[in-house]
């Protein structure tokens, strides 16, 4: 009789998403699965399917795919850098809880690697226990509701049940906090302290927060806790919300309305930070370093500095370990006897 090996547990890390490569047939791709996302665009069905197929889906991937082009460098960055992180986290975590074995994996709301295909993959690999870690700091519906409805379906498709479980966000933990403000800290040893420091997130449509999304205020939460932690006046810093899409009303301030007005009334000079991002990717790296630059530049601003996400910044990484180590240890203690 062959020995009985202990349990696998899986730590998933999961992002948004990405084209699998720069061209408009793959950006297609993934926008179709991305906007067909009712978390995503809370428009009546029939209706946002006219909409998408016949306005959105023609003409919007030519013109992304080349802001990808742009930042592109043999991969996606949000893909390299997620499976970066992965590998930096796997060897905090594997030999936590021996002899039960711990291996950390990339995944995706969107695209590739998908999170229902990593977990149907692992699953055939016989782990039983998952632990999953949206990497989204402030929880909003449209970000990581979305994870929870994808772990919904794949369960639902799933005779024997895995056991799993999830964070929901991390907006005010000590070491995001921490690792936003020495990466602050650090830029500006670099390149000076600027007139004005921006907290810039990715928006939602303003009427996902009248129905009680908490994203906005999760965002001001952490702003404001990085700001103190630096020591900031009021005003020296601002939050503001980017990536606007469509002509209903977002959350406001607009990152790109803020900066043409701090340009026009005599601002010098912005250093802008995305702390909901935890890769840099096509919003970070082009929109925000180059295209809201030149929104700022053009309005009569001097020097603009994007500060780069915390990616694979090494108190990031043992934020992720201190988010996902107590979960594993949880499940394992679960586990004598081996079920």
């Amino acid at each position: 009789m062959k020995p009985k090996l202990p349990p696998r547990i899986a730590v998933l890390l999961v992002n948004l998403g990405t084209p699998d490569e720069p061209t408009a047939p793959a950006v297609r791709r993934y926008l179709k699965q991305f906007l067909s996302d009712p978390r995503v665009i809370e428009i009546p069905k029939f209706l946002w399917a006219i909409i998408l197929n016949l306005f959105v889906l023609p003409s919007r991937p030519k013109r992304v795919a080349k802001a990808y082009a742009s930042i592109w460098e043999g991969d996606s960055p949000i893909r390299k850098i997620l499976k970066s992180q992965v590998e930096l986290l796997e060897p905090r975590l594997a030999d936590s809880v021996a002899p039960f074995r711990v291996s950390v994996h990339p995944a995706m709301s969107y695209g590739n690697p998908g999170l229902p295909d990593v977990m149907d993959a692992l699953r055939g690999e016989g782990v039983d226990h998952f632990v999953i870690l949206p990497l989204f700091p402030q929880y909003s519906a449209s970000s990581g509701g979305a994870v929870y409805d994808a772990l919904t379906k794949w369960t639902l498709k799933q005779r024997n049940l895995p056991n799993y479980t999830i964070v929901k966000d991390y907006f005010a933990h000590p070491l995001y906090i921490q690792a936003l403000a020495n990466s602050i800290r650090r830029f500006q040893e670099k390149h000076g302290k600027p007139e004005k420091l921006m907290f810039s997130f990715h928006g939602i449509p303003q009427p996902y927060a009248d129905k009680g999304d908490p994203y906005p205020k999760r965002c001001k939460c952490t702003a404001a806790q990085v700001a103190h932690e630096l020591g900031l006046n009021d005003d020296e810093w601002i939050i503001s919300f980017q990536s606007r899409f469509g002509k209903q009303e977002w959350v406001k301030p607009y990152t790109d309305v803020v900066l043409e007005d701090w340009g026009q009334s005599g601002v010098r000079s912005v250093q802008v930070i995305s702390p909901a991002f935890s890769a840099d990717c096509l919003e970070t790296l082009e929109e925000l370093a180059i295209e809201n630059r030149d929104n700022f530049l053009n309005a009569g601003g001097q020097e603009y500095h994007y500060i780069p996400a915390l990616n694979l910044d090494e108190t990031h990484i043992e934020l992720l370990e201190a988010l996902s180590l107590p979960l594993v240890k949880g499940w394992a203690g679960t586990l004598d006897g081996w079920v």
